[in-house]
């Protein structure tokens, strides 16, 4: 499994690589109020790249907060809700009724 991951990333790597080769001719940005900026174009997608996922985490952010004040507020260590436990407390003991899986130790 791992010779399979090294060769995707390798595979990755390459592709990218080859990419960044086949685009070395200058590329102009024109900016606002005439500004003008010009790169190659490998640069230009790099960047075009890093700012998208730069927007695509801020706006996560809202979402990690919600979810992080949620697992604040049931006050459990990890977050665990109130109602999961109430049901884990409240299954019957083993001698009661037959266990959903099989004991790990045998009898």
């Amino acid at each position: 499994m791992q010779i399979l991951s090294w060769i995707v990333r390798a595979f990755v790597f390459f592709a990218l690589f080859a990419f960044a080769l086949n685009n070395r001719q200058e590329a102009t940005i024109h900016w606002f109020f005439g500004r003008e900026w010009t790169a190659p174009m490998v640069f230009v997608v790099l960047g075009a790249f890093a700012i998208g996922c730069a927007f695509g985490v801020f706006a996560m952010v809202p979402s990690w907060w919600t979810q992080r004040r949620i697992a604040r507020r049931s006050g459990r260590p990890g977050g665990v809700a109130q109602s999961a436990l109430d049901t884990e407390a409240s299954r019957p003991v083993q001698g009661e009724v037959a266990l959903e899986h099989p004991p790990r130790d045998g009898l």
